[in-house]
């Protein structure tokens, strides 16, 4: 059986103010669980001048100052699910406080938040975070939040030209794994719902397999669900 690629993560970096140099290494958040979608708008700013008095049709808009690309994301963090090695964290606003960095002022400078780059596999974004929304969704008998989500905007005050980063290569020679959506679950929901919805209800059993799911009529909101997910073929002649 061939090995499994580990998975690539998304990541959030600290760089300069020249949205092209790294900056510190410990400024770096890697992701819990990569984003479904990656949603960029570019607008520019148009105005339409006004014609003079004695001169007839409408005059042309016209282009007026530099534009803007954004990017918004969801990210999820859950303490219940597999942690990295050596995380022990109880209280979920522990992992989300690192991306929390990115929108907070320089205790020298108020004025100034730092640059980040969001890097996906071969999705490279530069800017500054101009929006966050975080929502606790899920708490302990003790009142303590375990899982979060998180919405952010980064903005950059120019059209920006897409950056491609550097994507590694698996062992047969394509490129890294990454790509695979996670979907979260809606409030009463069940997974035979949501496997049938993606033309998958004859295998729903296996993914509730793969993904560790004991009722899979009692998904809670926000569980994020590998629709992808199936459990490995297995020789000839072997049983599980």
């Amino acid at each position: 059986m061939p090995e499994s690629v580990p998975l690539a993560k998304a990541e959030l970096l600290k760089i300069e103010s020249d949205f092209e140099t790294p900056s510190s290494p410990e400024y770096k958040v890697t992701v819990q669980f990569n984003p479904e979608t990656l949603k960029v708008t570019y607008a520019n700013q148009i105005s339409t001048p006004a014609a003079p008095k004695n001169q007839g049709g409408t005059p042309a808009q016209q282009f007026v100052g530099a534009g803007t690309t954004k990017l918004s994301l969801q990210l999820w963090f859950d303490v219940t699910a597999e942690m990295p090695p050596g995380a022990t964290e109880r209280d979920v606003r522990k992992l989300t406080e690192k991306v929390a960095y990115f929108i907070t002022p320089d205790e020298d400078n108020k004025n100034v938040i730092p640059a980040v780059r969001f890097l996906w596999g071969s999705f490279q974004f530069d800017g500054l975070m101009e929006s966050l929304d975080e929502s606790l969704e899920f708490f302990s008998s003790e009142g303590i939040p375990l899982r979060a989500s998180m919405t952010l905007g980064l903005t950059r005050q120019k059209i920006a030209k897409f950056k491609f980063g550097k994507v590694a290569k698996t062992p047969t020679g394509g490129p890294a794994a990454g790509t695979r959506p996670l979907a979260a679950a809606p409030a009463g929901k069940t997974l035979q719902g949501m496997a049938a919805s993606q033309g998958k209800a004859d295998i729903w059993q296996a993914i509730a397999a793969a993904n560790n799911i004991e009722n899979p009529r009692l998904l809670q909101p926000g569980q994020l669900i590998d629709l992808d997910a199936k459990l490995p073929q297995l020789p000839s002649g072997v049983f599980p």
